[in-house]
């Protein structure tokens, strides 16, 4: 969004209610002392009018407290019945103390929150709100909130918050490697703007060998947070501090999630959710055919505060909503469900065939197929889940990916009627290489009548032993997609998707420290002993409209 956008203008393309009022107060850098004594700094937005008995609306951030942030999430609530307290966590923005990203919020979130309802403009009432590093600031703190917290609006973020990105088995680079560069440089002088001159230099350093180089290569100076995600994966201990997913179902306050089908934490966003609908809580969920930075999540979000949380802080009830609102893409309109993932959507196995078929029936004897896979030019992310300043996340033409030779495809024929696919999705691929280290790469796509190929969802594994014959499980990024009559569903194989995630340089080397990569010859299988599929949650044809 430009930096030039005035307030009226974000509030109409957030299709804001009327404001209540435009006349604020703004009380600058009040301090809000934690328990080892450190002072974080926060700015309060109240009606000019009076503030008495408004419920407060808390986001605690490390990306300042004015500009846009202050434009899109402070003001539009601090003129629709909220008063505002946005804080500035700890070593940000005038905040005491270092900045240690995520591992603080849940103490200093929890310490804010005892201040606060200690103050006399305090009303009865409090709510918390913010998306991404602001929605696990939430997340943190969500199992011990005090009971004047009234609901919470966490959005495109989790529990665990980018854990999932730090797999051992699928490291994602692009998005903790643009993050860890962001922040370490953000308060410098027309950091914004440095930010945006260097978007070339950025995507060549994700190419440098060793990675624990790469930060330096663009911004000049070691990221703390980029290091010690290639130092510790997301099972070590230096990461147990940052994993609130434990104690999602002791959260008891009301909680309205916002996710997008191609944002980096929906999978675990979804997972979050389920355990609150498992143990029974207050809580829905809605989500768009968004990326992170889709202007839908904040525009959702918005109305979820002034809808969901509002009426909770006042002590009312929220306008009737069933709790899973998705859009579904290829039909493109909201539907509304009782559960994640919905009834009635059975798993259906759509196996690889020859000739690169894919079909329902199971495979006949046939040999592998193959392909070359070379880290020096690796296969790269078109679309998708992409987290990335100037890179085109969601749905794209893949007609170009898929004319490479490192990626196979597999396609049905022509669907006789429409196919509705909504939940978990995942592949069960035979496969092996001639090293022992390699990727699978698995994408599903929507063919239509023209030819055009565009991708649905996707996911990756890194395989050790992978020159040994071995079923690679994948898991893909969950999705809520009609395919149309007509149409052809077709699934794409590859070894990566870079620089969304890592190039597997098939030698096993530490990634922080690797410098050398081997090309590997990968053969994907589809028989009778090694029947590869991608498994789909199918609602029936004749059930669509039911």
């Amino acid at each position: 969004m430009p930096m030039n956008l005035s307030s009226h203008l974000v509030q109409r393309l957030l299709h804001l209610p009327p404001p209540l009022t435009r006349d604020l107060v703004v009380e600058r850098d009040v301090p809000v002392p934690m328990r080892d004594g450190t002072v974080l700094l926060a700015d309060r937005w109240s009606p000019r009018g009076g503030s008495d008995g408004l419920p407060t609306a808390l986001l605690r951030t490390p990306y300042g407290r004015t500009g846009m942030i202050a434009m899109q999430l402070v003001r539009p609530m601090a003129e629709r019945g909220f008063q505002v307290l946005i804080q500035s966590t700890r070593g940000t923005f005038g905040s005491g103390g270092a900045f240690d990203p995520l591992r603080r919020e849940r103490e200093d979130g929890l310490d804010t929150l005892e201040w606060v309802v200690k103050q006399l403009w305090f009303g009865e009432s409090l709510v918390l709100y913010g998306g991404s590093y602001l929605g696990f600031a939430q997340w943190a703190m969500a199992d011990r909130l005090p009971p004047e917290v009234k609901a919470m609006i966490p959005s495109v973020s989790e529990s665990a918050f980018t854990l999932e990105q730090l797999r051992k088995d699928g490291f994602s680079l692009e998005a903790p490697f643009n993050w860890g560069i962001q922040v370490a440089g953000q308060e410098g002088p027309s950091s914004r703007v440095q930010q945006l001159l260097r978007i070339r230099k950025d995507r060549r350093a994700l190419y440098t060998l060793p990675l624990s180089e790469a930060d330096s290569a663009t911004i000049g100076c070691r990221s703390d947070y980029f290091q010690n995600v290639l130092a510790h994966d997301a099972d070590a201990p230096f990461w147990s501090v940052v994993d609130h997913s434990r104690q999602v179902a002791d959260i008891t306050v009301p909680v309205s999630t916002v996710g997008g089908w191609y944002d980096i934490f929906l999978p675990g966003q979804l997972r979050d959710y389920q355990a609150l609908q498992t143990a029974g809580r207050t809580a829905r969920v809605t989500v768009g055919p968004w990326s992170h930075i889709s202007m839908g999540v904040g525009a959702t979000a918005t109305g979820e505060m002034l809808d969901f949380a509002l009426a909770h802080a006042r002590g009312e009830q929220p306008p009737e909503r069933a709790p899973v609102r998705l859009f579904v893409m290829g039909e493109e309109t909201w539907r509304d469900f009782p559960s994640w993932p919905p009834p009635g959507y059975e798993p259906e196995r759509f196996h690889l065939q020859a000739d690169g078929v894919l079909a329902t029936d199971p495979p006949a004897v046939s040999a592998p197929d193959g392909y070359r896979y070379d880290p020096a030019d690796p296969t790269p992310a078109v679309g998708g889940v992409r987290m990335a300043m100037g890179v085109k996340g969601g749905r794209v033409d893949n007609t170009k990916l898929e004319a490479r030779p490192d990626v196979l495809t597999y396609t049905t024929s022509a669907l006789d009627t429409d196919t509705e696919v909504i939940g978990e999705v995942t592949a069960e691929i035979w496969f092996r290489s001639s090293l022992p280290y390699a990727d699978v790469f698995v994408r599903l796509c929507d063919v239509d009548e023209k030819g055009r190929s565009t991708n649905v969802c996707d996911g990756l594994i890194s395989l050790t032993g992978a020159d040994e014959t071995s079923r690679a499980t994948v898991r893909l990024w969950p999705t809520a997609y009609r395919f149309k009559r007509g149409h052809r569903i077709r699934l794409q194989i590859s070894s990566g998707a870079f620089p969304r995630y890592n190039r597997n340089l098939g030698t096993g080397e530490p990634r922080a420290t690797a410098t050398t990569f081997r090309a590997a010859d990968q053969q994907v299988f589809h028989d009778p002993p090694r029947p590869s599929a991608v498994i789909l949650p199918v609602r029936r044809p004749g059930h669509l409209d039911s």
